[in-house]
């Protein structure tokens, strides 16, 4: 049967830079090799199925997949999907309630531009702090030097709602040297139970930060142009280890799709926002 979709770039308001992503309406039916088939058609990082709340005080359900399977919680998923139910619905501005299999987020969205863009944010899951990893082991699976880490900053797993291994470099010309090896960052994120390796170089100005994000999937690296949920954990990493509030994070540049996120501290929770730009609606066959 026909059904809606609307295809967005996430933290950004230039086309063609931030995140893709491809959110399907009245997915309602749709069971989850459908649904998964359909994420690895698109081949972008996450691909979202919007369907009716299942638990009371949810407005909708957010059914997140990327290539291997359905995820707890993913950052540009969550905003984009909000946005896009919002013109769906025909919403300037609007604030709802995800239900996700981490829980319920609230988000907020504001259409500006003209209608062409939104601000959106959302607070996600309280912070957890996990175990430290071994320098050595990180820095070789990201093809750098232990010389390469913050000496003063040791690499953690860190969730707030999707669990990362952070690590800190040194400098940005770090991150530009970045060259990840499969056999190694493969088994390292299984042994911590992570989806995802981040690399933060904290910029010249207290508040600002340069990331790279790696995954490990089908046999290759994949990089993320703009990670959410990597914004969230590391924001918390950072008001626990160094005591920041906030941080405005630049992520995507090395793959030419910058992208610009921000991440402040509310309790124990971290609020994540960022633009959204809407690229193009239409229908699908599935």
């Amino acid at each position: 049967m026909p059904r809606p979709f609307t295809w967005l770039d996430v933290f950004t308001q230039t086309p063609m830079t931030g995140n893709p992503l491809v959110v399907v309406h009245e997915a309602d039916g749709l069971d989850e090799a459908a649904m998964l088939a359909f994420a690895r058609e698109t081949r972008m990082s996450e691909t979202t199925f919007v369907q009716a709340a299942t638990v009371a005080g949810a407005d909708y359900r957010n059914r997140i997949f990327d290539s291997r399977g359905e995820l707890s919680l993913a950052g540009h998923p969550t905003l984009g999907t909000a946005v896009a139910v919002a013109q769906r619905r025909g919403e300037a501005s609007a604030s709802y309630v995800q239900q996700t299999p981490s829980g319920l987020q609230p988000i907020d969205v504001q259409f500006h531009d003209g209608g062409r863009v939104a601000r959106a944010s959302t607070l996600q899951e309280p912070a957890i702090h996990g175990r430290p990893a071994d320098t050595c082991e990180v820095f070789a699976a990201a093809g750098l030097l232990v010389a390469d880490a913050d000496p003063d900053l040791p690499a953690l797993e860190m969730s707030t709602g999707y669990r990362h291994l952070v690590a800190i470099v040194r400098d940005e010309t770090v991150l530009e040297r970045c060259a990840p090896r499969l056999e190694l960052l493969a088994p390292l994120l299984d042994r911590h139970g992570c989806g995802v390796l981040t690399l933060a170089a904290l910029g010249p100005v207290a508040g600002t930060a340069r990331v790279r994000a790696f995954f490990a999937a089908f046999g290759a690296v994949t990089e993320d142009p703009a990670t959410g949920s990597a914004a969230g954990a590391l924001c918390a990493y950072l008001e626990r280890r160094c005591g920041w509030q906030g941080v405005s994070i630049e992520q995507g540049v090395a793959m030419g799709r910058p992208s610009r996120i921000e991440a402040e501290m509310a309790g124990d929770r971290v609020r994540v926002a960022g633009d959204v730009v809407i690229l193009a609606t239409g229908q699908l066959s599935l």
